[in-house]
């Protein structure tokens, strides 16, 4: 594994999208950055982290070689990788709130960010970035996120849970290039953050509406159990899950 550490950079993802496109990388080449000053989340949202203490990094992949029908799975199996890292460290009631924000105890440690190059209609890489909220303690105007040092009071060495994160990685990299789809797509859904519970949803046409959600297709869509019994998958920027 080839690390570039940064003391600072405006986004891990954009440093090595950019650095991808300019040269050979080796496969799961990470950038790692101590502050980063411009994060990106889903749907243009900021990541705001506070520097040295929270785990800031990107990993390209390739996957040229893959067979993918849906890109969807390269982040069941990244948030996949990042439960199991945490379970690991013995992290509890962890749960993925769909498409892969990482929770534990219903609140938010880890969001992740994937853009992948497609050059002449086939998926080339990805560009996995993650931010993992460590060793950060206070969460001013975020009532919903904490870190896994709020969690178990034990400060943890950012190193070490990265290896952890590019162990589990590879490991679930290998199940999607050898086909197992419908078992890591069962074993994202078992971790589905309020699964077959009343929630309460708001459309992108900011109406407010009650469901239960079933599951996600093999396209990544959310399917939810509407009021009149009918089952309507909605995808990321039609819906948005409240509580």
């Amino acid at each position: 594994m080839h690390i570039i550490k940064l003391n600072a950079i405006d986004s891990t993802n954009s440093y090595l999208k950019k650095l991808s496109s300019e040269t050979s990388l080796r496969d799961y080449t990470v950038v790692i950055t101590n502050n980063q000053t411009n994060g990106r989340g889903q749907m243009g949202a900021v990541w705001d982290s506070e520097g040295s203490k929270n785990l800031t990094f990107s990993v390209f992949k390739d996957v040229s070689n893959f067979y993918i029908d849906n890109p969807f799975f390269i982040s069941i199996v990244v948030s996949l990788s990042i439960l199991k890292a945490l379970q690991s460290i013995n992290i509890q009631k962890l749960s993925v709130k769909w498409p892969n924000d990482i929770l534990s105890d219903n609140k938010k440690v880890c969001g992740i960010l994937i853009e992948n190059v497609i050059k002449q209609n086939n998926l080339q890489s990805s560009i996995i970035g993650v931010g993992l909220n460590v060793n950060q303690t206070t969460f001013n105007n975020l009532p919903s996120a904490s870190s896994i040092k709020c969690i178990t009071g034990i400060h943890y060495h950012l190193d070490e849970v990265l290896q952890s994160i590019i162990v589990h990685l590879k490991n679930y990299f290998s199940l999607l290039q050898n086909g197992h789809y419908e078992d890591l797509k069962q074993e994202y859904e078992t971790y589905l953050f309020r699964k077959n519970k009343p929630s309460t949803f708001k459309g992108g046409d900011g109406n407010i509406f009650s469901g239960i959600i079933k599951n996600v297709s093999a396209a990544g869509h959310l399917q939810v159990l509407l009021e009149d019994d009918i089952v309507k998958a909605f995808d990321l920027k039609e819906i948005t899950l409240l509580y």
